[in-house]
């Protein structure tokens, strides 16, 4: 099976996304600086928000750049991340406005363990679908490791926004992302 297609409606996906976060951004009620600071938890949600999605769409991007073939599961489970994803924008404005709420940031981290989980499950398929592929080997090698030691973060994230600081459910999602982002430029 090709990827264009399948590239071009996942990069379709994801801008409509994005764009129903923006849409839903509120504006402050003056311009001054202290109505601005107001609004941080939109900033950080709104911030989080795009950062997750631009984390999924480049690591699509960089997978299809060394992809040979890809079959209908492989496509399946990227369409059930971005079902998830699909989400994301009714959760931001839930976190934004319940910033301090457990069950607002734990629903928020969840869409990002879901995501996780799947990208895990999707390169083993692409592993396997594309055996003779070494730059995709090589491009995941480690997915295994980088899986277990997210899943530790996001443990250890949720155990510290439930019995002291819910925010630091997005702290870790937002660490893991930082780790992926810097592990390459090692």
């Amino acid at each position: 099976m090709e990827t264009e297609r399948f590239e071009a409606l996942m990069d379709a996906i994801i801008a409509i996304i994005i764009t129903l976060i923006v849409m839903e951004f509120p504006f402050p009620k003056t311009t001054t600086i202290p109505s601005l600071l107001e609004l941080y938890p939109q900033f950080v949600s709104y911030t989080l928000s795009f950062i997750i999605c631009y984390n999924f769409w480049n690591y699509h991007h960089n997978i299809f750049g060394v992809l040979n073939k890809i079959n209908s599961r492989i496509t399946w489970m990227s369409a059930i991340s971005i079902m998830v994803m699909g989400l994301l924008p009714h959760l931001t404005i839930m976190v934004s406005e319940n910033f301090h709420s457990f069950t607002a940031q734990a629903l928020f981290g969840l869409i990002f363990i879901i995501t996780n989980i799947n990208v895990y499950i999707v390169n083993y398929l692409l592993l396997s679908a594309d055996k003779g592929n070494i730059a995709l080997h090589v491009m995941l090698k480690n997915y295994k490791k980088d899986t277990v030691g997210t899943t530790v973060l996001f443990i250890i994230g949720y155990i510290i926004g439930y019995f002291l600081y819910p925010p630091a459910i997005m702290l870790f999602c937002l660490l893991t992302m930082i780790g992926n982002i810097i592990k390459p430029m090692m």
